[in-house]
Parts: structure tokens; sequence; C-alpha cells
């Protein structure tokens, strides 16, 4: 059984995907169909890349330590939730989900 499988049993977590450094697909579990979750993984790959181009800008522009490297994201919609750690992405229901507790549990899996 796949290690990234247990965040499914995270309250609000609907989606689990895993994703190589290129962005490729490698696993995912969850209630969304293969192809979405192949779009999931692209989607989490360009937008960390993203992150960490803003926040070597901002660890640049301001001299200040402590801004790199991210280690985690947030997107927050109105009913749903995007979070990113490392090469793992999740899908959450906004309403009751502990995004501070899926982070964590995102950060801890993702060092396996």
């Amino acid at each position: 059984m796949s290690m990234i499988r247990r965040l499914l049993a995270l309250d609000g977590v609907n989606v689990v995907c895993h994703f190589r450094d290129d962005g490729g697909f490698v696993e995912g579990y969850g209630r969304m169909n293969h192809d979405d979750m192949i779009r999931l993984a692209h989607f989490a790959h360009d937008y960390r890349r993203m992150i960490q181009g803003n926040a070597d800008q901002l660890a640049m522009f301001t001299g200040m330590r402590g801004w790199t490297p991210p280690h985690g994201w947030v997107i927050r919609g109105a009913t749903q939730s995007v979070c990113g750690v490392g090469n793992l992405v999740c899908v959450t229901d906004c309403a009751g989900a502990p995004l501070n507790d899926i982070l964590l549990e995102l950060r801890e899996v993702s060092h396996w």
C-alpha cells in the first residue's frame, strides 16, 4: 500500500497525488479521475516552481533570510483548497478541513 494513500484518512482530504521533479504523474488516490489527477500533478509542479521563483526574489531583494526554501503552499477556493508540499499535492474540502494538520502530514509523508 502506498504511503500517500494514508493522507486520504485526514478530515476533508478528497484527492492526493505524487509527482516527479519534472511534473510527471507517479500515483494518485481519491475522488478524481485519472486524467484530472495528471492535470493536478502538472499544475502543482508548475505552481511549486512559481512559488520558488517568488521566494528567491524576496530573499534577493530584501536581503533577509528565511524565505527559501518554501515548505508548502495552499490555494484556498470557495469550496475546495489545494495544498502542496514537495512533490505531493492534495485537494481538500474547505469546510472543516484542518489545513495545518494536513500540511504537517504532507510534509512528513513527502520525506518518505
